[in-house]
């Protein structure tokens, strides 16, 4: 089993998201001894965000690319080859007003490749990824007031992995953070809780 864990917390060690993601990459390692694991730190590494310059580097190989554009091309490629490669994929995706990170955006961007990670049919788009599954660990300050409405960061994930071809994406909440202790405390029980369904081979409420 190939394992690729991505997080993208600016937070580094006061980080939800990534203490929950590394709960369940742990977890997922000792049901799966022979498991590899792929740690994709998008604040350290951070992916450079699309512009006409950088444009160049999706697609595969090219000639007359600058010296700038075929260090962006390799990591891309690599992220790429990461993302095709998992079996399962862990995403730490804090809610950042009301979205995504833009670093994992950025990632996005790279491996949604038409083409490579999905091509386009008569029917239809058909995603790539190898990926049976995906995990998306997502945390915020606050709760849900009406379900999905404010969610736009588990949508986007949902959307995406699903397009891409990920046929299941499970999400682990830690919600309500910044609302006090006990509310706080609340958050991460439920995400305990939802990883210990995970591992007893039962699925969290998504």
């Amino acid at each position: 089993m190939n394992i690729l864990q991505i997080d993208s917390s600016v937070l580094g060690d006061n980080s939800v998201s990534r203490g929950l993601t590394a709960s369940v990459v742990a977890d997922l390692v000792a049901k799966n001894p022979g498991a590899t694991v792929t740690v994709r730190d998008l604040d350290q590494d951070a992916p450079a965000h699309l512009t006409h310059h950088l444009l160049p580097v999706l697609g595969g190989p090219k000639d007359g690319l600058t010296a700038a554009q075929q260090a962006e091309l390799d990591r891309t490629e690599t992220w790429l080859a990461e993302f095709l490669a998992a079996d399962v994929i862990v995403v730490g995706a804090p809610q950042y007003n009301f979205g995504i990170p833009s670093q994992l955006k950025a990632w996005i961007d790279r491996v949604a490749q038409a083409g490579r990670s999905f091509r386009y049919t008569e029917t239809g788009p058909v995603g790539l990824a190898n990926a049976k599954r995906a995990i998306v660990v997502s945390s915020r300050g606050g709760v849900r007031q009406d379900p999905n409405a404010l969610d736009l960061h588990e949508i986007t994930l949902d959307t995406v992995l699903r397009f891409l071809g990920v046929p299941e994406v499970t999400v682990v909440r830690a919600h309500g953070l910044a609302m006090g202790n006990e509310a706080r405390e609340a958050g991460l029980n439920a995400a305990r809780t939802a990883i210990a369904a995970l591992n007893d081979g039962t699925r969290a409420a998504a």
